[in-house]
This record gives C-alpha cells, sequence and structure tokens, in this order.
C-alpha cells in the first residue's frame, strides 16, 4: 500500500536538503537531547539542576563538552531555562515555557498507543500556498504540520484523518501568518483522482517509517543495561528516541493502515521506559547530588 516517499517534502513540494524519516531519529540534536534530560529527569523531580548534572549526562551520551555548555546556554537565551549564578557555577530553573512543552510532548507520545474510534473518512484539508521566497515559513509550516501528523500528498496540500485537529491547525496557520492564503475544508475522498491509499502512500513515509520501528524493535527487545550510568544512559536515549516518534507516525486509523508495526513497537519501548525508570531516576539523584558545588 505505501512506497519510500520523503517524509520531508516542503510546503509547496521539495524535500528540505538531507532531511530523512532515518536522520529525524538517528541524529537528535545535542538541543533535543537536552530536552529529553529536562523532561525525564528535572521536571519530574522539581528540583533545580546544575550545569555539572547536564553535563554528566550530556556528554555521557556522547556530546563535546563544549558544544553541551553552548546547547545549555541557548536554550537559556531560548527561554527554556533561567539561571541562578553560585559563584563560578549555575543552578538551572526551568521556565513555564519548557515545562509547557514537555507537557505537550508527553501528551503526543501517550498518543501513539491511543485506539482511535471508527474512521468515516472524513479527512482535514488544508490548501496552503507560501511563496518559495518564503523558506523560513515554509519549513516551519512543514515542520508544525508534521509534528500534529499533517501529510502533504501534493504541493500546497495538507490533510489528516482527524478533523478533531481543527485547533492545533488553526495555530499553526495563524502563528505562522498565513491565514490569508489558506482554505480549510472536511470532507470524503471521492472517485475522481487519487484513491484511498494512493494519497496515503504519497502523503507519509510509512514504509521508512516502519524500517524505523522494526530497527527500534531490534534495538530494544532484549536490551538489558547494567546498573547506574548503563542504565541512565541507556534510558534518556530510549525516551530520547520515543519522543522523536510522534514527528514521524502520523497515528492513522486502523482503517487506513491495519495492523500498523508503529502501535507493537511504541508499546514496547513504553515497557522497557517503566522497566529503567527507577533505577535511572534513583542514578539521576546520586549524580545530582555527586555534582552539587553546595
Amino acid at each position: 500500500m505505501v512506497n519510500g516517499q520523503s517524509a520531508h517534502r516542503a510546503a509547496d513540494g521539495g524535500a528540505p536538503p538531507g532531511r530523512t524519516v532515518r536522520s529525524v531519529v538517528s541524529s537528535g540534536s545535542a538541543r533535543s537531547l537536552l530536552l529529553t534530560i529536562l523532561g525525564e529527569l528535572v521536571y519530574p523531580n522539581g528540583q533545580p539542576v546544575w550545569t555539572a548534572s547536564l553535563l554528566h549526562v550530556m556528554t555521557g551520551l556522547g556530546v563535546e563538552e563544549q558544544t553541551a555548555r553552548q546547547t545549555i546556554a541557548r536554550s537559556a537565551s531560548a527561554g527554556w531555562l533561567t539561571g541562578e549564578k553560585h559563584g563560578r557555577e549555575v543552578r538551572w530553573q526551568l521556565s513555564p515555557s519548557v515545562k509547557r512543552l514537555i507537557e505537550d510532548g508527553m501528551k503526543r507520545v501517550y498518543s501513539l498507543q491511543d485506539r482511535d474510534e471508527p474512521w468515516h473518512g472524513d479527512w482535514l484539508i488544508l490548501l496552503v500556498s507560501v511563496p518559495k521566497s518564503q523558506s523560513a515559513v515554509r519549513k516551519k509550516l512543514y515542520s508544525a504540520l508534521s509534528w500534529v501528523g499533517f501529510g502533504n500528498p501534493t504541493p500546497g496540500v495538507w490533510l489528516s484523518p482527524h478533523p478533531e485537529r481543527i485547533a492545533e491547525a488553526e495555530q499553526v496557520i495563524n502563528d505562522l501568518d498565513l491565514t490569508g492564503s489558506t482554505l480549510t475544508f472536511t470532507g470524503q475522498a471521492l472517485a475522481v483522482g487519487l484513491k484511498t491509499d494512493d494519497i496515503v502512500a504519497r502523503a507519509w513515509a510509512l514504509d521508512d517509517v516502519a524500517e524505523v520501528y522494526r530497527e527500534l524493535l531490534d534495538r530494544y527487545r532484549d536490551a538489558r543495561p547494567g546498573p547506574g550510568d548503563a542504565t541512565l544512559f541507556a534510558h534518556v536515549e530510549l525516551v530520547s528516541q520515543l519522543q522523536r516518534l510522534p514527528f514521524l507516525d502520523p497515528q492513522l486509523p486502523d482503517e487506513l493502515l491495519p495492523g500498523w508495526i508503529g502501535r507493537s513497537a511504541v508499546a514496547m519501548i513504553q515497557r522497557r521506559r517503566a522497566e529503567w525508570y527507577e533505577t535511572a531516576q534513583l542514578r539521576w539523584l546520586q549524580v545530582a547530588a555527586a555534582t552539587s558545588p553546595t
């Protein structure tokens, strides 16, 4: 039913250079890794965090120390963190904006396992015209609509089998100031033109996404990390992979995609997360205490 269409078309056609389904999962930036650490380790404990504690995990997962420090500083400049200096050290608090980002991400991750109500064939359709000269806007549009599960079967056309996501689509369009160049409809596919299977195949790179899920199953099905840092680092890496999946998986209803591997793969990853969570949290508290300058 599906083929290897590129998952990263720009809003009006064409794939951004170097962006593939696999790269979204396997090449997480230092900033996305930091967000995982903040969401999985700092946020649940509700305590400020020292730079040295963040560096312990980031460098342990292969980020160069200078890059990690720059990422923390840039995240603070972007409003994720507020810092309080103690001599040469800085203790960070999560900002309200990053807490909302973390909470939204949690909802999207858990929704990957949700079973929808029966789908009755209705699509939410956006027709968005963005001039090629506004490449930055087009890139933001692609990223934002992909995050809420929209597919891009033909240039300028975005659709989702979840009409209830209209509020999320409206926010994207308003935030990018594209109200004057957007048309929105709901309706069913008719006999003229592309069939439903063809629409799905063109709109989402599901073969590529399925391959990512298979690789994650192979990687984590029998994973049993050792104690201490081994479990802490494996846990953060696992959750970092999990948090990127909503960018890839459009959560199509069973009527469009029966037997989807994503459901079983996410269930397995969530089991691993639950198994490692307490050990990872205990080790994180040990790290936080050991790296505190006070």
